[in-house]
């Protein structure tokens, strides 16, 4: 059996298959009397959905949310939030043709391998549909947060060797790629339009930045803020890497160059510089918290690859159908709402141990 629940306090139980007639989430933990609506879930819906410009995939789906339980008259009540998403315009024919072969770079080959049996349409569980749930969840969990205070924002910080060099939140919508940075948005598009016309695909970096954090999320050992930001960013099928703060750059500076200094700012501790990424021994610092993912390349393309079958027969396949060339633009609302339901899930358990 494989585990579909995440979370401590704030729990998601995801379901459905990507060719299924539906999937949906279960939001377990939610406190009672935050206001939410199907239309505010749908926004965040709408920007992960697929079909959205050209350079994600064509398929049309709604992604029209519905609420079966947990709220009434517009907030909810403390039981468990049930959001139901129906699938539409699946092609399940697409994948018959290579129903037996494992796809290079999907999970296809360790599915079957570890339970005897896989849904071949579109990978079933394995497949990134299944982070719409994510969203919806994450939609709930960021309306609690801005009651707090606290808000996350993500945006494409590159793809592949193109980086954002300006960070501009009110350019991130405007654009097909989230990109902050309005000149190289347009370098990444045509980018990944060219990717796209050879049949292969690119990947490229994820960035977000939580404010508003009090101190004291987190706790000292096996439930480190960004141990549990790392898990949870790490369960989004495509990521690959994860950093916080200067993370990999701390391999080659001094200690002198990274550590935040200190000052007092009124009467509370701030640090000078937030080379930590808002996070230090594994609690939150009150600072911005800034996390970078790696995202990798869709591994559904129609270039040749070589694999084997169920039977262990060597082939050339072709992956057809219509897969997202770079899975940045689509990620962005993912990696928030991953990152909403933990820093969500640790106010609630800093907020059950103080009692």
């Amino acid at each position: 059996m494989a585990r579909n629940t995440f979370g401590h306090l704030l729990t998601i139980t995801t379901f459905g298959e990507s060719h299924g007639p539906a999937i949906g989430v279960i939001v377990d933990g939610v406190p009672s009397g935050i206001a939410i609506t199907e239309a505010e879930i749908q926004v965040d819906l709408d920007r992960r959905r697929p079909g959205q410009s050209a350079v994600t995939t064509p398929r049309k789906e709604s992604d029209t949310v519905e609420i079966l339980s947990g709220v009434f008259e517009g907030v909810t009540t403390g039981a468990p939030v049930s959001l139901l998403i129906r699938n539409e315009g699946q092609r399940s024919t697409d994948y018959s043709k290579i129903k037996d072969s494992f796809r290079p770079g999907h999970a296809d080959f360790t599915y079957f391998t570890k339970y005897g049996i896989r849904d071949y349409r579109g990978g079933g569980r394995s497949s990134g549909r299944e982070t719409a749930c994510r969203v919806a969840a994450g939609a709930i969990a960021k309306k609690y947060l801005a009651h707090l205070g606290v808000s996350v924002i993500a945006y494409t910080k590159a793809v592949g060797d193109i980086q954002a060099e300006v960070i501009d939140y009110q350019e991130i919508e405007r654009n097909a790629v989230r990109c902050p940075d309005a000149q190289k948005a347009k370098e990444m598009e045509a980018l990944i339009k060219e990717i796209r016309g050879t049949g292969d695909s690119i990947g490229g970096v994820l960035e977000a930045v939580v404010t508003g954090c009090p101190v004291g999320l987190g706790e000292p050992l096996y439930d480190k803020l960004d141990a549990m930001l790392a898990y949870g960013v790490m369960s989004i099928g495509a990521i690959k890497g994860v950093e916080i703060g200067l993370g990999f750059a701390h391999s080659n500076l001094k200690a002198s160059q990274t550590n935040d200094a200190f000052h007092m700012e009124g009467d509370r501790v701030r640090t000078e510089t937030n080379h930590c990424g808002g996070i230090l021994g594994g609690i939150s610092t009150g600072e911005d918290i800034v996390l970078r993912a790696v995202i990798k390349a869709p591994s559904s393309i129609t270039v040749e690859q070589n694999t084997v079958d169920i039977e262990g027969q060597p082939e050339v396949i072709q992956v057809h159908g219509r897969h997202d060339p770079c899975l940045c633009p689509r990620a962005v609302p993912v990696l928030e709402a991953m990152i909403a339901l933990v820093i969500a899930d640790a106010y609630l358990m800093m907020k059950a141990y103080a009692q």
